[in-house]
């Protein structure tokens, strides 16, 4: 075991992204995510990095989609709002196939709402980010030891697939404290990136690369689209992950959880364990690629009544839940807004009110 440091979420996320040999950042101040951009301007230059404040986020996006054009490994990060000013360049470098991390560190909303925790920004990252038949991959850590090590992944991810990759947090992930690890970057076999727009040098045909999202022949657009479908389905064969705790043969009730609100439900399940209910949680890890067949199983095979999904939003995952359980058990919703994180008790009630 290495060496643990005490770090604030933020900085933590930073540090792996370095780590992770990301040597460009561009990027625009927004609460609760602005230690990530603070870091880097510190650290990144220091490492043989760059860092650059852009004017506005559709700047920043647009920088990124020239490093990245580049072949370099670069990132940016935000909240909420300051992602819905991405959108336009996020699908350019969808269209390009381009490799990058984006993070979201998500803020009350709508508008420009709090900087309170929340996770209304589900629908917005897996179904809704920007134009196109497209995807994110989505990675969604509940602890600052886990957005650590996916942010390793993220990279590797991104790099393997030419996608953007989106790690998804909440101002709480983001601002508290904990206990991390860094583990070595491990030099993944990834694809050499011939594909880069540098010169001939790369190029094993010499001929130069050109960087487009252009497509203007009607053909010529819908093979990038089959091609990008054909991606996307090999990110669903292999790229799933979940937690599954305390799912045992026997269960009352099975939560689903991301992030932060999941810590809380573990704790929900040990209290109602001790009144002699029993609660399991599926966490999804990916929420694109959802983990959709792993919910139909216990959908179909557990002794479970009914499904209850915990957010801080108004309900956004549990619709992917309901698609999951497919109708085979009832799927109920519990969710605070604007900020507010469910408590417990609140919890506790609720569930007791379903059995």
């Amino acid at each position: 075991m290495g060496k643990k440091i005490l770090m604030k979420g933020n900085e933590a996320v930073a540090e792996a992204a370095i780590r992770a040999n990301c040597r460009f950042f561009f990027g625009y101040p927004i609460t609760p995510q602005n230690e990530i951009p603070e870091y880097m301007s510190r650290e990144l230059p220091k490492r043989g990095g760059v860092y650059l404040q852009a004017e506005a986020e559709f700047a920043a996006i647009n920088m990124i989609y020239g490093a990245a054009g580049s072949g370099a490994r670069v990132m940016t990060s935000s909240s909420s709002p300051g992602i819905s000013l991405m959108a336009e360049g996020i699908s350019y470098i969808i269209g390009a196939q381009l490799p990058c991390v984006l993070v979201n560190m998500v803020r009350g909303g709508p508008g420009l709402g709090n900087i309170a925790p929340a996770q209304s920004d589900y629908n917005q990252a897996v179904k809704g980010t920007t134009h196109g038949d497209v995807h994110l991959i989505v990675l969604a850590p509940s602890s600052i030891q886990e957005a650590v090590d996916l942010m390793y992944d993220a990279f590797d991810l991104a790099d393997l697939y030419r996608n953007p990759v989106l790690v998804l947090g909440d101002g709480m992930i983001g601002q508290m404290m904990e206990p991390v690890e860094f583990k070595e970057a491990t030099n993944k076999k990834l694809p050499p990136k011939t594909w880069a727009a540098t010169g001939t040098r790369n190029s094993p045909d010499g001929k130069r690369r050109i960087i487009n999202s252009l497509f203007m022949e009607p053909e010529d657009l819908e093979s990038l689209n089959l091609a990008l479908q054909k991606k996307y389905k090999e990110v669903v064969e292999k790229e799933v992950r979940y937690e599954l705790y305390k799912m045992d043969s026997k269960l009352d009730v099975i939560f689903t959880a991301y992030g932060t609100t999941s810590r809380i439900v573990k704790y929900v399940i040990k209290k109602l364990e001790e009144e002699g209910i029993h609660a399991g949680l599926i966490r999804p890890i990916t929420l694109w690629p959802f983990p959709q067949q792993i919910i139909g199983e216990y959908a179909s095979n557990s002794s479970a009544k009914a499904f209850v999904s915990v957010e801080m939003s108004s309900g956004q995952m549990v619709e992917d839940v309901r698609l999951s359980v497919n109708g085979k058990k009832p799927v109920y919703f519990y969710g605070r807004t604007g900020g507010i994180v469910p408590e417990p008790k609140e919890i506790i009630s609720y569930v007791k009110s379903i059995l």
